[in-house]
């Protein structure tokens, strides 16, 4: 019996400048759907009546609403998986939230319309009445626990591992295609290309090898691969989180402790990010795919900007300090582009921020730096 797969939606591959360097590019393509590191994820379940899709009846063609409220074992198995990633020490936190406008991420559990999710920092370009993560079918059936560990993926960034040109998969593709246009999944043969045959750019894949027990492959059936010869007879991943998707996560998100001496410009306290103070810049001294974080206390409440400088390609976030966690204010990505980050923001005096600026690339020979002013 084919399984129920997860759907991403088709998205245009981001462009970026032409003429940009192979290193610069590829830093790019790999890094720009990933959250700063140390960033709170803030989830919210819709549970309103008002949250709802409106859908044409397939029986009498009327416009009828479908909700997007789940039930409470639901909800407990979508928490329960945050946690497991959590257990990781993974430099993200995940806080649940009663309110849609504190919520990166938005989760429906619309029945009928697939499981899905946008793809990591891609979840801050919808409206605040829109999902970011639904799932279509019950999560408290035996096996369909990892549908919920699988989206979080998504959420962090990570993409389906049966796409990864390291695979060496050849497809039967037709087979394919009968075999998703059938029962559960009903799907299109674009859906089926983009989600299952289309190859991923090598830049952007999870890891450098192809993990069939990864938490991001789908199982298959009988039939739908012809090589590697040993999945003829079909692939089934356990479904749970496998060592390779933990290293790839904590790669990426490594446990945030004690920033390093060379960027500490405040050894008061050696746990705390060192102070970026106005009008002094601070060297960002970063490898490609490193981070720095500082915090700023403000003199006086006014606006600010903070930017970068040098050539490189960088991502700003300013976080705001509320109730001990970082509350995300403002961000700009300038990968790609000829410009420095630059975000301006009303700091307000006896208030605590914090900078985070990652690194995907730079080249040249000045340094690179931030300031606040």
């Amino acid at each position: 019996m084919t399984a129920r797969y997860c759907s991403l939606a088709q998205q245009p591959a981001p462009a970026f400048a032409p003429g940009l360097a192979a290193e610069r590019l590829s830093a790019l393509v790999g890094g720009h759907r990933m959250w700063v590191n140390g960033t709170v994820l803030h989830y919210h379940f819709f549970d309103h009546d008002s949250d709802a899709s409106v859908i044409p009846d397939p029986e009498t063609g009327k416009a009828r609403r479908v909700p997007w409220a789940g039930a409470k074992e639901q909800r407990d198995v979508v928490r329960e998986c945050f946690q497991e990633w959590q257990d990781l020490c993974i430099g993200l936190t995940f806080a649940e939230v009663g309110d849609r406008s504190e919520a990166e991420l938005r989760i429906g559990f619309q029945l009928g319309d697939g499981s899905w999710s946008t793809l990591g920092k891609d979840a801050l370009h919808l409206g605040l009445n829109e999902r970011t993560m639904n799932f279509g079918w019950d999560l408290t059936v035996p096996g369909e626990r990892g549908t919920a560990l699988h989206e979080i993926g998504h959420a962090l960034g990570m993409l389906h591992e049966h796409q990864s040109p390291f695979a060496g998969i050849h497809w039967d593709d037709e087979a394919v295609f009968a075999d998703l246009a059938g029962p559960p999944n009903f799907w299109s043969r674009d859906k089926t290309f983009f989600n299952i045959l289309r190859k991923l750019d090598p830049r952007e894949v999870n890891g450098s090898v192809w993990d069939p027990h990864s938490i991001m492959e789908y199982p298959f059936s009988a039939g739908l691969i012809l090589e590697p010869e040993q999945f003829r007879a079909g692939l089934n991943p356990p479904g749970t989180l496998s060592p390779a998707d933990k290293e790839f996560v904590l790669r990426w998100y490594p446990p945030v402790g004690p920033p390093p001496v060379s960027n500490t410009l405040d050894r008061g306290d050696p746990h705390r990010p060192p102070a970026l103070a106005p009008f002094r810049s601070a060297p960002l001294r970063l490898g490609p795919g490193e981070q720095a974080d500082f915090t700023v206390e403000p003199p006086e409440t006014r606006e600010y900007t903070v930017g970068t400088f040098g050539d490189s390609d960088t991502v700003v976030v300013v976080f705001e300090e509320r109730d001990d966690e970082p509350r995300f204010l403002t961000a700009q990505d300038d990968g790609g582009t000829p410009h420095n980050a630059t975000v301006k923001a009303r700091l307000v005096k006896g208030r605590r921020y914090f900078v985070r600026v990652r690194l995907y690339s730079s080249w040249g020979s000045g340094e690179t730096a931030v300031m606040c002013w």
